[in-house]
């Protein structure tokens, strides 16, 4: 990959172990948006139509990236949030109803089912840990009215990676929705909707995608789109788009009926840019990488009486994710001492959590858990 080694321009002192949270853009995105503030400040909207062409183009790059059926299932939306929350006041709901979720989640992934107890529906919270596997626990808290299945790929605080194949089958034998928050997986390791058997998927791009924050992606199921209550209306909304004269309207037919209004022009660019760069390295070998990152942190982590794993050992169950913590230093001390020598990372769990994508050097690694021992 020494071909895109010259993507990155941090400075030389940083270490960025915090793709969990924030992730910095390549070169190639600080251009794209460079350039599109440029065009704009000369031309205005002269070049519009090109503009509509990139997203179009981002659609189709997302489709690739989640192996979709068609762009035609993807919107552009502003944050996981926001399509969780389609999700959410967009199924019909029965009192007696039951959304299972881990009791891990990110409050993204908790809050807005929660939301939904005034209308009768029941929240079950589960432990991952109290049984054989995640999975097998979750799917043991279901029943004849558990009328969705909502979990991350990727748990943000322990990073255990989810099997979500297992998952999927399950919940499409038993006709329950199956909703993903994937915004810890997409742009580090490969992503399969029809594998997963998912309904709905949603991912925030400015952690793994390498993306800014205030564009996100909403994948919802070809045969679900016009099954979700719309609750946001708006003139990009429709069937006959541009048609402004029009009176009589009709939701679009396809995944854009979820995108109310303007799309976000600046947040297309620099995304469009940054899957780019994902895409040509290619998922396969990112994820190689992300992989072989964590496994280096979590032995050299073990190598040391000193650190205690929060984070899975289990190969099936890595992701980008390492959380750790010190028997004798608060997680709060060791934070602030590694933020003290410019590692940027983040405190979640109870621990500290590393979180390297796949171009982080071992060098930089090396000298973060220097600091950890």
């Amino acid at each position: 990959m020494s071909e895109f080694d010259d993507e990155w321009n941090l400075e030389d002192d940083l270490i960025h172990l915090n793709h969990a949270a924030v992730g910095p853009w390549p070169k190639r995105t600080v251009a794209a948006v460079t350039q599109f503030a440029a065009e704009n400040a000369r031309l205005g909207s002269c070049n519009y139509t090109k503009w509509l062409a990139k997203e179009i183009k981002l659609k189709q790059q997302l489709k690739t990236l989640i192996n979709a059926h068609s762009t035609d299932e993807i919107a552009l939306l502003k944050n996981t949030s926001e399509g969780l929350s389609f999700v959410a006041y967009g199924l019909h709901w029965a009192k007696g109803d039951n959304i299972v979720i881990s009791a891990e989640e990110f409050p993204s992934n908790r809050i807005v089912w929660e939301s939904l107890k005034s209308l009768g529906v029941e929240i079950r919270r589960v432990d991952l840990h109290s049984g054989i596997s995640p999975e097998d626990n979750l799917i043991k808290h279901c029943d004849k009215n558990t009328a969705l299945l909502a979990i991350s790929s990727v748990q943000y605080s322990s990073g255990l990676c989810i099997d979500l194949p297992v998952l999927g089958k399950y919940c499409t034998q038993n006709d329950i929705r199956f909703c993903v928050d994937a915004i810890q997986s997409i742009g580090s390791l490969v992503t399969d909707v029809q594998t997963w058997q998912a309904d709905f998927v949603v991912a925030d791009a400015h952690k793994w995608m390498l993306a800014p924050e205030g564009i996100a992606l909403f994948y919802c199921r070809q045969s679900l789109l016009e099954t979700l209550k719309l609750n946001e209306y708006g003139w990009h909304m429709v069937e006959h788009l541009g048609d402004y004269d029009r009176i009589d309207w009709s939701p679009a037919k396809t995944a854009r009926r979820f995108e109310c209004g303007s799309p976000n022009m600046l947040g297309i660019h620099a995304m469009s840019a940054s899957l780019s760069l994902l895409l040509e390295v290619g998922m396969a070998e990112v994820e190689k990488q992300v992989l072989a990152n964590s496994a280096f942190l979590i032995n050299a982590l073990s190598d040391n009486s000193n650190i205690s794993l929060i984070s899975p050992v289990e190969d099936a169950r890595r992701a980008g994710i390492v959380n750790f913590k010190h028997p004798s230093i608060s997680a709060e001390n060791l934070y602030e001492k590694l933020k003290a020598n410019n590692v940027l990372c983040a405190m979640r769990g109870g621990g500290v959590r590393f979180s390297p994508h796949y171009y982080t050097p071992p060098s930089k690694m090396e000298f973060a858990i220097e600091l950890c021992i």
